[in-house]
């Protein structure tokens, strides 16, 4: 053993000395200032108070009573939060609402471009057979002067 630790430390040929650690310790601690430092302690906050709707009865233990008062207050938080989500909730329905009377002007608008696709539709069916009548008593016109034109050139050869 002493051969090893003779051949880690070759510089150094004393034997190990307790006191002279001890010293080298104490010598170190007073040179630093020390790295802890002092903790700010946090004001201390009230009590948080009960809710409202419990009420301490006078039979109850002290530990009974702070049992008690913990887990109403956790039910008051989260009483809270189910709140929270009912304002979350309260704003989807809006939104739906809003989305409902778009949607209502949308079909309104719909609506309203399928009646005018209607008569325009009548419109160009009635025009087209307005047309056809006319293109119908055109060509009535047009047998009956050749049918004239033929009967005149007839009598004119015979």
């Amino acid at each position: 053993m002493r051969g090893q630790n003779a051949a880690a430390r070759p510089f150094d040929t004393r034997p190990f000395d307790v006191g002279q650690l001890e010293g080298d310790i104490r010598e170190a601690v007073q040179q630093r200032p020390p790295h802890i430092q002092a903790v700010e302690t946090a004001p201390r906050q009230a009590k948080p108070q009960i809710p409202d709707y419990v009420n301490h009865r006078e039979d109850t233990s002290e530990i009974g009573k702070l049992s008690a008062e913990a887990i109403a207050r956790e039910y008051e938080v989260t009483a809270k939060e189910i709140e929270a989500m009912g304002d979350v909730v309260r704003d989807m329905v809006q939104r739906c609402e809003q989305l409902t009377t778009s949607a209502s002007s949308m079909l309104k608008d719909i609506k309203a471009t399928a009646t005018r696709y209607r008569q325009e539709g009548k419109r160009i069916f009635d025009e087209i057979e307005s047309c056809s009548g006319a293109a119908d008593e055109v060509r009535k016109l047009c047998e009956a002067f050749r049918d004239k034109i033929a009967t005149k050139t007839a009598e004119g050869a015979s």
